[in-house]
């Protein structure tokens, strides 16, 4: 028969006197992370690669550190690393829709903004000056007085030719015409209608003569023109050029080291003497009478002519130290991209260079990116827009509109900007799994994967380490100090969390929840320090808080409406055991099976599969103990059987193999007929030769039993079978511990299906003999008679 487990090994318990310290003041604070040597060596690789594709995935379980790690062991390095440089974008003269990029060492773009800046501010304050100046003024006037001169000449001329042929010159708003000239007087229309025909004549023959040569006339005339504006113009460059040259000089020579910032202010420099005008015109001059007729205008502001010159200053690194590290929690696709702004003016929408913003991702060039996979993955178009940078090492400011197909105002299209950007992206392996699997170049992208474990080992450096934690939060927080008792008692809820004696939990998150709380509960009581009773307190409030429904459960299990015998033996019934996960809380919950058999061909039917109530898992564990009575019973005859089994009272659903091996005791007594006592459950998985294999969520199931009994009275015979491979699962509750060490429970782990028969019919199981027989008395002979008749009769009724 099996040997119960002794009370010392249901949990791992710690002690002070493991510990070297009293209280956490004592000691230091922990830096780093601990139990995750493996993700670290992968994750410090990664990021000391710095070619194309070595981007990081960290896998794991939220709560073991992941985000902290990533960001403290990544501005460590990035703090080493040289500041990127400053991005800038300015108008394009060539191409006013596609704004140029520049860039500039640390510092140098705020300065070049700032130059610009005070540069057109001097050169609209020198060309005013300048324009308005007595010398410009006489130089204008002088070139002026000189065409009109000349322009005078040419129409004195045009008279002169137009006398000689009997022709007046008359000059008006609409143009130049010629009046005939008879008996001395100019005439009009009515006065030429009435001249003798060979008059008329005469006239129109002179007229085409005056016309060609007046024709030649104005063509000189014209030419005058224009070489007057070419000249008003040349004079006006040349004056513009000497107020502004030296200006201009002295910031190229700033920032000679920059070709493509020299070739910019050179088509600054031009655009200026091009449009000197719009810098000296008087601002005064505007036409109030539209507004002055319809007020509610209002009047239109001035237009800056200085916009154009302007800097945008898009990445400003002149007071970074380092690499930059950039975490977001909000990767919308403007947030990481940018985005082009855009005013309404009388109900039209309007932009400028000026009106783009630059997002995460320029921030992030030449340093790091840190994105959580969902957030990523939850906004529309993040995920493709980041894919694309990684992809292209350029960051593309396509408009959000332009990607939905909805824009109904000009864009702009800004130069890309290069982006060397190493990522790390933070989540689970679902992600990971679903990225990998739906993104073919996620591999290429993510080359480096650090995959962090839910549980560390428990040994004394590890111990320590989270000793050295708590020292942590007590500095982050600011709170009392713990004492060596409540450090142990942490130990004792990590090594819980993962349900096993030789591991230690690493969601640290849920340590810290359990260190707020107890800190709370020990200022209420004015307490000097945190010790183990006031973790426990936290432990057992932080249950009554979540344990609603196992307190129904229960009550319907005081209440006999869930059936359920601690006591005495029934045939073909016995107590399983489940665990119901509430996802921040679990608990046990024990559960009555049944079996019925009789004669028949069905073989074993699962009610709960027929009423599809079974998980895959549980059909599978069903199957198996067909193939372990088949392997046991019917080597000489065929199973002449069927049977069903029901978890009875279960409207919820069933998964898991953890019931194949109670299941299979509950067959074995309907076939032997031997009772099985009903002060024992059960829990394990068999396998097809009868072995007792591991379950999980071992730890609850004994609980949810155990409180079961105790609320009706521990009697000192009850207990729960479970398998052997499951010892260093139990991480007990010290109440359970008590009560085992008392002898009022009793916990016993077995190997083999046959050790189970034995504790719970009281009758071994039987090994067969030289010809192949059971002892006719043991529980295999018993159900290998029952299945012999079954056959005879199954036979029988087939001759008739």
């Amino acid at each position: 028969m099996a040997q119960e487990l002794k009370y010392s090994q249901l949990k791992n318990g710690c002690f002070p006197e493991n510990f070297s310290f009293q209280t956490t003041g004592e000691i230091s604070p922990l830096e780093g992370i601990i139990g995750q040597e493996r993700a670290v060596r992968a994750f410090d690789f990664g990021l000391m690669v710095k070619m194309k594709g070595y981007n990081i995935y960290m896998a794991g379980p939220s709560g073991t550190g992941k985000t902290t790690y990533a960001r403290t062991s990544t501005e460590k390095l990035a703090s080493t690393e040289p500041v990127p440089r400053d991005w800038c974008y300015v108008y394009n003269f060539q191409n006013p829709r596609s704004p140029l990029a520049l860039r500039f060492e640390k510092g140098m773009g705020r300065q070049f903004k700032e130059d610009m800046s005070e540069l057109v501010q001097l050169l609209k304050t020198e060309i005013q000056k300048v324009f308005r100046a007595e010398d410009y003024e006489k130089q204008k006037n002088d070139l002026l007085r000189s065409f009109d001169e000349k322009r005078s000449e040419l129409m004195d001329e045009m008279s002169k030719m137009a006398g000689e042929y009997n022709f007046q010159v008359k000059t008006t708003n609409s143009g130049i015409y010629f009046m005939p000239i008879v008996n001395g007087n100019a005439i009009g229309e009515e006065e030429y209608d009435a001249l003798d025909e060979a008059i008329k004549n005469e006239i129109e023959k002179n007229s085409q003569v005056v016309q060609e040569k007046a024709g030649t006339i104005m063509r000189d005339i014209r030419e005058l023109d224009k070489a007057s504006k070419k000249e008003l113009e040349q004079l006006e460059y040349k004056v513009g050029m000497f107020a502004i040259g030296h200006h201009i000089s002295g910031i190229q020579e700033k920032y000679q080291d920059y070709k493509r910032v020299i070739e910019y202010i050179n088509e600054v420099r031009e655009d200026v003497l091009e449009n000197l005008g719009q810098f000296y015109e008087d601002e005064d001059e505007s036409d109030e009478g539209l507004s002055s007729l319809l007020p509610m205008l209002g009047k239109k502001p001035a237009e800056d002519v200085t916009l154009k010159y302007k800097v945008n200053l898009i990445v400003d690194h002149s007071k970074s130290e380092g690499a930059p590290v950039v975490v977001s929690f909000n990767p919308t696709y403007s947030n990481l991209i940018g985005e082009v702004e855009y005013d309404s003016e009388f109900g039209n929408l309007t932009t400028d260079f000026m009106k783009i913003k630059g997002g995460l991702l320029h921030k992030a060039i030449g340093g790091y990116f840190i994105v959580q996979a969902q957030d990523i993955l939850s906004m529309p178009q993040a995920w493709e827009a980041l894919r694309r940078v990684i992809k292209t090492k350029e960051i593309n400011m396509d408009s959000s509109r332009d990607q939905l197909g909805t824009t109904v105002a000009p864009t702009l299209k800004p130069e890309p900007i290069p982006a060397d950007i190493k990522v790390i992206m933070i989540g689970s392996n679902y992600y990971y799994e679903l990225l990998s699997e739906y993104d073919e170049e996620f591999d290429k992208f993510f080359k480096i994967k650090a995959d962090f474990d839910y549980e560390m080992p428990r040994n004394n450096e590890n111990m320590w380490k989270l000793a050295r934690f708590v020292k942590r939060f007590v500095e982050q927080e600011k709170t009392i100090d713990f004492d060596s008792s409540a450090v142990c008692a942490i130990v004792e809820y990590s090594s819980r969390l993962v349900e096993r004696q030789n591991k230690l939990s690493t969601r640290f998150n849920q340590m810290a929840e359990i260190l707020c709380e107890a800190v709370t509960w020990a200022k209420q009581e004015d307490a000097k320090l945190v010790t183990a009773t006031h973790i426990q307190k936290t432990i057992y409030e932080k249950e009554q808080r979540l344990k609603l429904y196992e307190e129904k459960l229960g009550e319907m299990l005081d209440e006999n409406v869930i059936m359920i015998d601690t006591q005495g033996s029934q045939v073909a019934q016995i107590n399983g055991l489940a665990v119901l996960d509430m996802g921040s809380y679990a608990f046990g919950n024990p559960s009555r099976i049944t079996a019925t058999t009789y004669v028949g061909k069905s073989g074993i039917i699962n009610i709960e599969k027929e009423a599809r109530l079974s998980g895959q898992t549980h059909d599978k564990g069903v199957q198996i103990i067909n193939g372990f009575l088949g392997q046991t019973y019917a080597q000489e005859f065929p199973l002449s059987l069927s049977c069903r089994i029901c978890f009875e009272q279960n409207y919820n659903g069933i998964d898991g193999d953890s019931a194949s091996s109670t299941e299979l005791y509950c067959i074995l007594s309907s076939l032997s007929e031997a009772p099985i006592r009903q002060d024992l459950a059960v829990t394990g998985s068999v396998n097809q030769k009868g072995e007792i294999q591991a379950i999980g969520g071992v730890t609850h199931k004994i609980e949810g039993f155990y409180d079961l009994c105790r609320k009706r009275g521990l009697t000192g015979t009850q207990g729960v079978i479970i398998p052997a491979a499951n010892i260093k699962d139990l991480v007990l509750k010290d109440e359970v511990v008590e009560s085992v060490k008392n002898g009022e429970f009793h916990i016993y782990p077995i190997r083999h299906i046959e050790e189970g028969i034995e504790l719970l019919m009281g009758i071994p199981a039987g090994n067969k003999d030289q010809n192949g027989d059971y002892p006719e008395n043991s529980i295999h002979g018993l159900a290998m008679k029952k299945l012999r008749r079954f056959d005879r009769l199954a036979n029988s009724k087939e001759k008739e």
